[in-house]
This record gives structure tokens, sequence and C-alpha cells, in this order.
């Protein structure tokens, strides 16, 4: 029997892909669940694998090419009988529940078309059944009361129904532009976007990158009349940044405010217990004690732990601690999470953050492990840089940027004294967190790095 292999859903938002390899080819045997192709994703690489057993007939795929949630990538002749109860035509299968019904033998031999003009003749001979015929569904409905009779039905594809759940929507009040009024992911989208819109939204600068990303945005001159260019496609990774951030631009009034601490003591530790954290597989880096420097302080100011949801009126705060790291990788901006942060101590956060990392740079991550933060936090520090401000992963409400921490001349104990001076600059958004609850959160991550003890006293 030949089985086609699609491509299934990925993820949430996730409706295209782009081919990386192909694993078999034309007559391989295949094992049930074996990859036999691998793609790329907005934020990952995913190896697709084959649900049937059998030999691959055709492969529809090749290296490099863009295919859709549901498009056939191979087909499979299986071990599987080409003959099965699914495949006897209805109408021989209705003929056969009939003649049961009456009592009747089938006959074994191949003449359907005198069984076909026989059935009628033998069934009107027999006194009909005085058990009233079994009703359908829609006759039976009338008598189950009114709160469990089933609601009806929506057409929608199954990502449609998901990313309106997890949006809060009702799915049966978004209008399907498909076939017969079926429902896609972008009648989802679009219908979400109306529900926002109806509710104020802040201006947007024509210079934003809301703007420059928008449709809105006026045709670009032709920048060959003044010399020579060179036109590259955006790989997946960019595309899926900048809308991002266009959006969280556009719906969230940033706010970002700095602050400095002075991790002299702090460095002078983290070298120390170096080479324990190298032990256990890990690197004990700033940014692997910043993360729970920041979990405890989201555990004192609970306001930055939070998502604004515009439509209900109400602030979500959230019970866990998910922390989002930025990594930069050849490929573009990856942000994977570290889970419950505020449960682990210093060298599981160290060891877990250089394992997402190191598979962030090669691609590995799977979707899930980018998914669910609820703080982020991103280190520049390694590229030089100082203050800046970072945009906030919508619907997030913060996110921490560090900068590289600089020897400084610093006025203490009536005389100068060197000191090593880490930049931190907090955006926020300032349409649930005020600007002193922002400056009492990153005073408190500033103390608690000047004096580690503070985790022990109050965090």
């Amino acid at each position: 029997m030949i089985k086609e292999v699609k491509l299934p859903e990925l993820g949430e938002n996730i409706e295209v892909a782009m081919v990386v390899a192909v694993l078999v080819s034309p007559g391989d045997r295949v094992q049930k669940e074996q990859a036999v192709v691998e793609v790329e994703t907005d934020k990952a690489n995913v190896e697709i694998p084959c649900p049937y057993a059998g030999v691959v007939k055709e492969v529809l795929v090749e290296e490099g090419d863009e295919i859709k949630v549901g498009q056939i990538v191979l087909t499979v002749e299986t071990d599987e009988s080409a003959v099965g109860e699914e495949e006897v035509k209805p109408e021989t299968k209705d003929r056969r529940r009939q003649e049961e019904h009456a009592g009747m033998t089938p006959e074994p031999e191949e003449p359907v078309l005198a069984e076909e003009s026989a059935a009628p003749e033998k069934v009107e001979e027999r006194p009909e059944p005085e058990e009233e015929p079994e009703p359908t569904r829609d006759e039976a409905a009338p008598d189950l009361p009114q709160e469990n009779r089933p609601e009806a039905v929506v057409p929608a594809a199954p990502a449609a129904r998901r990313l309106a759940r997890e949006l809060g929507l009702d799915i049966a009040e978004v209008s399907g532009t498909g076939p017969g009024g079926r429902i896609s992911t972008d009648d989802v989208k679009e219908h979400a976007r109306k529900i926002v819109a109806s509710y104020e939204r802040p201006v947007v600068r024509a210079t934003s990158p809301a703007a420059a990303g928008g449709p809105s945005q006026p045709a670009l001159p032709d920048f060959s009349r003044w010399g020579d260019i060179e036109r590259q496609p955006m790989s997946r990774v960019r595309r899926r940044t900048a809308e991002s951030v266009a959006q969280s631009w556009a719906v969230v009034p940033h706010v970002t405010q700095a602050d400095r601490a002075d991790i002299t003591e702090l460095e002078e530790l983290r070298k120390r217990w170096g080479a324990k954290a190298e032990a256990v597989g890990g690197k004990l880096t700033v940014t692997a004690i910043l993360l729970k420097v920041v979990a405890s302080s989201l555990r004192v100011h609970p306001q930055l732990n939070a998502s604004l949801d515009v439509a209900n009126h109400e602030i979500i705060y959230k019970k866990y601690i998910h922390m989002g790291v930025a990594v930069d990788t050849e490929h573009g901006l990856l942000v994977p999470v570290i889970r419950n942060v505020d449960k682990k101590n210093v060298l599981e956060i160290a060891v877990e953050l250089s394992d997402l990392s190191a598979r962030a740079r090669s691609k590995k991550l799977k979707i899930e492990e980018m998914r669910g933060a609820s703080f982020t936090v991103t280190n520049l520090g390694g590229l030089g840089t100082t203050y800046f401000s970072p945009i906030i992963a919508w619907p997030q409400g913060a996110i921490l940027g560090v900068g590289r921490a600089l020897n400084e001349a610093v006025w203490a104990g009536g005389q100068l004294r060197p000191r090593l001076i880490l930049p931190l600059s907090l955006s926020y958004d300032h349409r649930m967190i005020d600007g002193a609850d922002a400056a009492r959160f990153l005073r408190w991550v500033a103390e608690a790095l000047e004096q580690p003890l503070k985790l022990v006293v109050e965090g």
C-alpha cells in the first residue's frame, strides 16, 4: 500500500519550513519513526520521522525547497496488506450490514450485481423487525438536555484551533476565509489583531521598526542608480526576528533605565569557583550568576515577571520564573529558555546555560526549548558595548541588558580606588510597570551583585 509522508505541524505559528537535507532515496527501506528529511524552521532544525515502515517509492522535495505544513514530502510502499476493511466499497459494506440485519448469510461468490438485485426482494419477504432502527445523531439530539448537546462543528484547521486556545479566543467568533468558511491560522491572527486594534495603542513613529517593516512603508528608491548593489534574501531567523521586534516595538510602550553594579568582589569569587563549575560540565560566567540574581529579584518584584492582558484589562502574574537568554549565533539571534531558575543553584544554571548555548550555535535546539520565557537577559558585554536599549520580547513585560564590565576609578573610603563596574540596562512595559518599581528591581539586582550574601539573607 502506498502511503504519503507529509510535513507535520512543527509548532505554534510555524506554517513553512526549508528543506536542509533529504536523508533517504527512492528504493531505501525505512523503519517506522526513522528520520527521512531534515528541515529548518524560524529557530531550529527538525528531523521529520516516517510514520510507516516500508520502501521509499518517491521523494518529492529537494534540499533548499520551502515547503508548507501538510505538503507531501515522500511516498512509502508500506508492509501492510494492500486490501483492508477500509478499502471495501462503501456500497458493499452497506449491503452486507443490511443482509446481516435481515438474518441473511451473504453469498461468498463474486456476482455482486445479482446480489444487489436480489437483496431487496429477500428483505421484503421477511417480516420487519419489531425494534425501531437506531436513531441517527441528528434524531437523538432533541432528547439530550440542552447543556449536553454537542456544539456546532466549526470548520477550522487544528493549528488554528490551538492558536485560538492559546490566545484565549472563541474559535466560533472567527470568520474563516477558506473554502466553506474554513478557518486558518491567518484568520485567527487577523481576528486577534482586530481585537487589539479596538483598544488604544501607542503612536508608532515613522522611523520605528514597526513602521519600517509594516505595509505603510514607502517604496525604496533604486539604489543601483548610485552604484553597484547586491541583494540577499533574509534568512528565516532574521525574518522572524524582524517580525518579533517590530511587533514588540509597535505594541509595547518601552522605557529603558540604567544602573551599575560594582562586581569587583564578585569577579574574585567567580574565578575562585570557576574550576568547580568546569568539573561538572559548565562555565561560571557573569551571565550564569546574573540569572540567579535576577530570578531572586523577580520573586521580590513580581510585577516584572508578568504580562499585560489588554483585552481583559488584567495583569497576568506568573508563578514560575523561566529565563530567556539571548545567544548570538552565525544564524542570527536565538533565545533558549532555562526553566525554574529560582529553584536551581548557580552551578546547575551554569551547566544548563553552557549546554543550551552550544546547541543554539549548532542549531540543535528544540522548538519547545525556546518558548515560555517570563523574562529575558541579553548580555552584549563580550562585544565591548556598555549601555543600550534592549527591546522587550512581547508578551513579556521586561528585559535586562548587560554591558561590558570596565575598571573605573571610584571614590571610596576617602580615596580613589580601581573598581570593576558592570553596566545594566532595563527596558520595561510602562503600561504595567512604574519607573519606581523598575528602579527598585534594578537596584536590588545591583546590590545583590555587589553583596552576594544578599541572596542568602533576602533571596
